[in-house]
């Protein structure tokens, strides 16, 4: 038996690659092919745009998938449009996005020399977007009325020409800037979401693999920016060195074979270690030795 995992195609892929490689899993993506190679027997990768992916994970056609809470809500909007309904199961939130670990945000932007203020300003306008059912929900609920029109990419160039606005996903706001944009309101925010369907988890095989890789992806998450301590303290200067460490909880303290002395092991925040180190050596502590972290479970 294998689990039909989806990969997400675009702008997410190395990313998740990333991703998988420290949750344990080593996946090889050819240029020429939608069918990565992965270092589990048991699973099977199929890389899908990540607009679609809620679509064959809720048919059945994968068991799993990898995409944005973005895609599953415009799916989800496009089914009870339909007078269908959606089989998608969240299964764990994980925040990574293309440049960083962290949210992203769909913003209702015009441009910057406009005389658009609010949203309500765009009253019978024509917004450019991706995401349509999104966007067309969004202004329902403000109770304004414009013509959403689907964008097939290079969104950011149609305002003021071919657009009075748009609606377009953001992690930095550079491109927004560079395209003398401006925003007038988020829309929504999104993170990446592990998904799976009824079917699959109603399987106790596969239940059991999508949770384990749920739980792999979350402890490669939290270890990210993370990395081990470990030194050695004689015990009549243990409180100063505790004093000086930050901890995940709390650091753990093994006494070692000379009874004077203790190991301590902790876990910090990478961006402090250049400045904690000398502080810890003018402390007394000796043996200091720093590691890279791959995951923490918690």
């Amino acid at each position: 038996m294998t689990l039909r995992l989806g990969l997400p195609k675009g702008s997410l892929q190395d990313a998740t690659v990333q991703l998988l490689a420290r949750a344990g899993f080593n996946v090889y993506v050819s240029s020429r092919s939608y069918y990565p190679t992965i270092d589990d027997p048991e699973i099977e990768c199929l890389l899908i745009r990540a607009q679609e992916m809620a679509r064959y994970v809720s048919d059945g056609i994968l068991d799993a998938g990898l995409t944005g809470r973005d895609w599953i809500a415009e799916h989800a909007a496009l089914r009870t449009a339909a007078g269908r309904s959606s089989d998608v199961v969240p299964v764990t939130d994980l925040i990574y996005a293309k440049q960083s670990f962290g949210r992203v945000r769909w913003v209702l932007a015009v441009p910057e020399d406009s005389t658009y203020r609010t949203p309500a300003d765009l009253e019978g306008g024509t917004v450019a977007t991706e995401l349509v059912r999104a966007t067309e929900a969004y202004f329902a609920g403000l109770g304004v009325r414009v013509n959403v029109e689907f964008s097939w990419g290079a969104t950011e160039v149609k305002p003021p020409v071919l657009a009075d606005a748009i609606v377009e996903v953001t992690e930095t706001g550079s491109s927004l800037r560079a395209n003398r944009l401006r925003v007038i309101d988020t829309v929504l925010e999104s993170n990446t979401q592990l998904i799976s369907n009824s079917k699959a988890l109603g399987d106790p095989w596969k239940n059991d693999k999508i949770n384990s890789l749920a739980l792999l992806l979350r402890a490669a998450i939290e270890a990210q920016g993370r990395v081990g301590l470990m030194l050695n303290v004689n015990r009549s200067d243990l409180n100063g060195v505790l004093a000086l460490l930050p901890a995940l909880q709390r650091p753990t303290v093994s006494p070692l074979s000379e009874d004077d002395w203790v190991a301590v092991n902790t876990i910090i925040e990478e961006r402090t270690v250049r400045e904690l180190i000398p502080r810890l050596k003018a402390a007394r502590a000796q043996g200091i030795v720093e590691y890279p972290l791959n995951k923490i479970v918690r």
